[in-house]
């Protein structure tokens, strides 16, 4: 199979919804629908968390962070569906498919992040109820939610750097909606050994941190729920 350099590829081809274009309409309504309403919900959410008093506590103060990168996620993916569905435009350039796929991965790795962090913080809240406001401090909450977008951050750069900097195919067609890391790892006609590995990597420890902390978090949320007497309770 022919190759390409890294630096020739200047396009990727979306061929998603180029088989069924009778479906073009009604998939840009139902995207459409979506997308406003989880663009208008979580945006909703941090209005009324920020102008309501009674809700600025640290739970509220990560739900705030949590809505947003569900936002931007969400605006990360869907104007370029709508916008593919809107103009038939399915040729997108190799830049904004790095820029895409750097910020899809930032928010949705800060994301899992920072429901760690929320699971901790819901730990801390139930089972040292009398401390909770000492521990979780203001400036505490801005070290946990910096903590978790450097991680995001992080990541996101160490998996562009190695999807983006290998050979693809002069087949640059995508079955996909958007340049996710799947859909782009096949199209690479270089060796693929240790990208794969680094990502592999990544993506468990990642995956792992996030997954003990929040398990063991409400684990023991659940054995402090359990010593409290029921007449306490």
């Amino acid at each position: 199979m022919a190759k390409r350099n890294l630096s020739t590829v200047t396009e990727f081809i979306l061929v998603v919804f180029t088989d069924h274009p009778e479906l073009a309409v009604p998939l840009f309504l139902v995207f459409l629908s979506f997308y406003l309403v989880t663009f208008l919900g979580n945006g909703g959410m941090i209005i009324l968390i920020q102008v309501d008093a009674q809700l600025h506590t640290p739970m509220y103060f990560f739900l705030s962070h949590l809505a947003f990168l569900d936002a931007c996620c969400a605006s990360v993916i869907t104007p370029q569906i709508l916008a593919t569905l809107a103009t038939d435009k399915i040729v997108i350039s190799y830049g904004c498919r790095a820029v895409q796929f750097s910020f899809f991965t930032i928010c949705a790795g800060t994301e899992c992040y920072l429901l760690s962090v929320m699971a901790y913080d819901r730990f801390v809240a139930i089972s040292n109820p009398l401390h909770y406001n000492m521990t979780m401090t203001p400036g505490t909450c801005r070290v946990f939610l910096a903590s978790a977008f450097i991680c995001g951050v992080s990541g996101a750069i160490l998996h562009t750097m190695c999807t983006f900097t290998l050979s693809f195919c002069c087949d640059s067609q995508i079955n996909f909606f958007f340049c996710d890391l799947s859909p782009l790892l096949k199209l690479a006609c270089s060796s693929m050994t240790q990208t794969e590995i680094v990502i592999l990597l990544c993506a468990k420890c990642m995956f792992l941190a996030n997954v003990m902390v929040i398990l063991i978090s409400y684990m023991l949320i659940i054995r402090a729920i359990l010593r409290v007497k029921l007449a306490g309770g």
